[in-house]
């Protein structure tokens, strides 16, 4: 069976030219190319996906962003909620290394070690412990019940690595900085062996390529599915005759809005940082992109994610967008009476068709409370950044550790980490609901972020790819392109 794979990989890098009738899937990202390839923890949304499909963790997430089982065959949940106990599938890989409880538990708490000083090692400080309890059993411990444990357990960057080799769905080669993956046979990954599987499954190849150069190559046939898009290129999406009623967008949940680069000048107070999240009409910054159902928010945390006992409301609901202009403009006058400057800010977009326009909304709606825009050309030198990051999971705690001091040190708040830490051991739900409420309400206060709503994503998915599903989590795993029925 092994001699079969090495016979895959070779006959599909002979038949190199994307965009053949090879039977092959030919999936781009909008990515630079060393996505492809990255090591380590920090990944990019193309090396997340390249790393799920080669390194598999006790659980995985499918097409539908549901979790699934990975190395794990089963799991329990305790009553309290505070304990997680798998059954992993042991078996042997490639190079004969016995997959076991020990081996998987030593895996995992080595990545936790790595992930320190990431966002990710924060959302997993609830983990209090790892335990390998048989040959088969491996139990987590947590501080306190996290309802969306399995979820962020499924992350690529927490995928089964034992010296050098990793309990993969797929095997990958590469050329030309093309990957070329395929699906590895049931009996490799410790399953029954399936009679036929050679003549049922089909190879993925996977591409980076910018925007443009992937929206043309959808348009020409050469891609069959386009991943990776966002706000800043989705005009980019429907130009080619086969583009369209082919952009499938995912109701993503996460960041959008204005990182405070420079709390100085005109920003350098909170009352003129709240004046400009004022002054934005959210609704009408994205009417030209013709979004149905896009969210529009002035919280960072999501108003329909919320734990409070009592949900909270957006901000300056009470007030009009006119009245709250009227408020802004006075801000405005007060400090220019005071500078005898004119205030003016520069923002950071990316480039692309969809950030010019972004930029047009926001610099209209800076200059109806009198404040001038620039667009510049890096983030280092912006007053302003677009933050644009889609939520692992959907909790809370997510979002604060975003703006965590040790990963977003201009935009935190010392005392929201310190309510978030107390969180993670609270005697219950309502108080841990309670702190990460107050925590947001901390950074909220600081006016060093403006929030928009929810980010945008976009593919650009042939008709004839059937395991795409859109899902809050903008994942599109490739093992099941490869049409594996296990």
């Amino acid at each position: 069976m092994r001699r079969w794979l090495l016979a895959f990989l070779s006959a599909s890098l002979a038949a190199c030219g994307a965009g053949a009738d090879d039977g092959i899937v030919d999936v781009v990202f909008i990515a630079e190319p060393e996505e492809l390839v990255a090591e380590g923890v920090r990944l990019g949304y193309a090396g997340q996906h390249i790393r799920a499909a080669l390194s598999t963790g006790l659980v995985r997430i499918d097409s539908r962003g549901e979790v699934v089982p990975g190395v794990a065959e089963r799991w329990i949940v305790t009553d309290d909620g505070s304990s997680y106990i798998f059954r992993i599938n042991e078996f042997d890989l490639a190079d004969g290394t016995r997959l076991t409880a020990q081996g998987v538990r030593d895996a995992l708490q080595r990545r936790l070690r790595q992930l320190r000083g990431t966002s990710l090692g924060l959302d997993l400080a609830k983990i209090r412990d790892i335990r390998a309890m048989t040959g088969r059993v491996v139990e987590i411990r947590l501080t306190s019940p996290m309802p969306d444990f399995l979820q962020l357990l499924a992350q690529p960057e927490l995928g089964i690595d034992l010296a050098g080799q990793s309990a993969g769905l797929m095997a990958r080669d590469t050329e030309d900085g093309v990957a070329v993956l395929a699906p590895l046979a049931p009996e490799l990954r410790g399953l029954p062996e399936q009679p036929g599987w050679e003549d049922i499954v089909r190879q993925v190849r996977v591409h980076a390529a910018d925007a443009e150069q992937a929206t043309e190559g959808f348009s020409q046939a050469t891609f069959d599915l386009v991943l990776g898009g966002r706000l800043a290129n989705l005009p980019l999406a429907s130009t080619g005759p086969l583009s369209r009623g082919n952009v499938r967008l995912d109701a993503a949940v996460g960041l959008f809005g204005l990182d405070v680069r420079k709390p100085g000048g005109f920003l350098e107070t909170i009352a003129n940082r709240e004046a400009l999240a004022m002054a934005v009409d959210r609704a009408e910054l994205m009417a030209p992109f013709n979004i149905g159902g896009w969210i529009p928010s002035t919280r960072i945390v999501p108003v329909a994610l919320s734990t409070n006992s009592e949900p909270p409301s957006e901000r300056w609901v009470a007030l009009s967008l006119e009245q709250r202009r009227s408020e802004a403009r006075q801000r405005v006058a007060q400090w220019r009476a005071g500078s005898g400057q004119e205030p003016q800010v520069s923002i950071y977009l990316p480039p692309g068709p969809g950030s010019d326009l972004l930029f047009d909304g926001l610099a209209e709606d800076f200059a109806a409370i009198g404040v001038s825009a620039t667009r510049v050309e890096s983030a280092d030198a912006a007053d302003l950044s677009l933050r644009d990051r889609v939520a692992r999971y959907a909790s809370p705690r997510w979002f604060l550790n975003q703006f965590n001091c040790e990963i977003r040190p201009t935009q935190c708040s010392e005392d929201a980490d310190y309510l978030v830490s107390l969180a993670l051991d609270a005697r219950d739900g309502t108080e841990e609901a309670s702190y990460l409420y107050e925590a947001e309400s901390s950074l909220l206060a600081a006016n060093l972020y403006i929030p928009l709503g929810a980010p945008i994503r976009w593919s650009l998915v042939r008709a004839d790819i059937e395991a795409f599903s859109e899902n809050p989590w903008n994942i599109h795993p490739l093992f099941p392109l490869s049409r594996a029925p296990i």
